[in-house]
């Protein structure tokens, strides 16, 4: 099952700085149906994620009542994408073994 996520990229500077897109909330909230199945502590979920034509391998982080998808540099730099672009991410959660 996959998903699209549209939404701006944005910068967290917290301890760990990186760049996120939000997991819309209906897509939170189907997410949160099967985290049960998926995850791997703490909330996290295992993803295959796909930006234009960028295949990565990350996890989506709990946030607040939703989810964000965190975007690494090298995705970034290969996309061309920036703080404030509009994006759509395809998300495939990875069932747990």
């Amino acid at each position: 099952m996959s998903f699209a996520c549209s939404g701006e990229l944005w910068f967290w500077r917290g301890p760990s700085p990186f760049h996120f897109v939000t997991v819309p909330d209906d897509v939170s909230g189907e997410l949160r149906a099967m985290v049960a199945s998926v995850t791997y502590g703490w909330g996290m979920i295992p993803v295959t994620a796909t930006l234009d034509d960028v295949t990565f391998s990350t996890s989506l982080f709990p946030h607040g009542e939703g989810y964000i998808i965190p975007v690494k540099q090298a995705v970034r730099q290969r996309t061309g994408v920036s703080v404030g672009d509009e994006v759509t991410i395809v998300i495939e959660p990875t069932p747990r073994p």
